[in-house]
């Protein structure tokens, strides 16, 4: 499973982009938003998803974990595929859709290119109390040291929940202002170690 890349942006449309890694080529599906932030010639990361069908192997890109999270999630509701699962995240962020869903907001979520009013009645079923993480998350994202930003997005790329590296990081400051060191003095690396210690991965 390609999980995260890195590499130079090559070419852009509306919705791909061509990344080059290692002087390879990769054709990422990407939303409208993530195109608008991306520019020719310059590196960037891509968290990623590589979906595979029998006439296909197609790789979508997202430069948020978040983001990425989300559109795996719903695909686990019957009847949403790739296509209307990116629709769904370049429409709504995570936590949009958390609160959508959670106020079981109909109107919001029909909105998305593919949906109709069925689909997001399914989508508010099936994920009822599976959104909390990113309602929660989103919120306090913002007001978090860009250090800490990057230990979550490095977590959640390594397979935790939001949650789950929220509670690893906050374990892993606690333990080095114990010992009098402030964590945003350490490499990320050093951080991304005793974080996964810490979550017993």
């Amino acid at each position: 499973m390609i999980s995260l890349i890195n590499g130079t942006v090559r070419s852009i449309s509306l919705d791909k982009a061509i990344v080059e890694v290692g002087g390879v080529g990769l054709s990422l599906s990407i939303t409208q938003k993530t195109s608008s932030q991306l520019n020719i010639g310059v590196p960037a990361q891509f968290f990623t998803t590589l979906i595979v069908r029998e006439d296909a192997l197609t790789l979508y890109g997202f430069l948020d974990g978040a983001d990425r999270a989300l559109f795996e999630l719903v695909q686990t509701v019957s009847g949403i595929g790739p296509k209307v699962a990116l629709s769904i995240v370049s429409a709504l962020s995570p936590s949009q859709l958390a609160v959508a869903v959670t106020q079981e907001d109909i109107s919001a979520i029909e909105k998305v290119p593919g949906i109709g009013r069925k689909g997001a009645q399914r989508l508010i079923l099936e994920l009822k109390g599976k959104l909390s993480d990113f309602g929660s998350a989103s919120k306090i994202s913002h007001h978090q040291p860009i250090w800490r930003e990057q230990l979550t997005s490095a977590l959640v790329s390594l397979g935790f929940s939001a949650k789950d590296s929220d509670s690893a990081i906050s374990q892993v400051v606690g333990a080095l202002a114990e010992d009098g060191v402030d964590a945003q003095t350490l490499d990320l690396s050093d951080l991304l170690k005793r974080a996964l210690s810490q979550g017993g991965r």
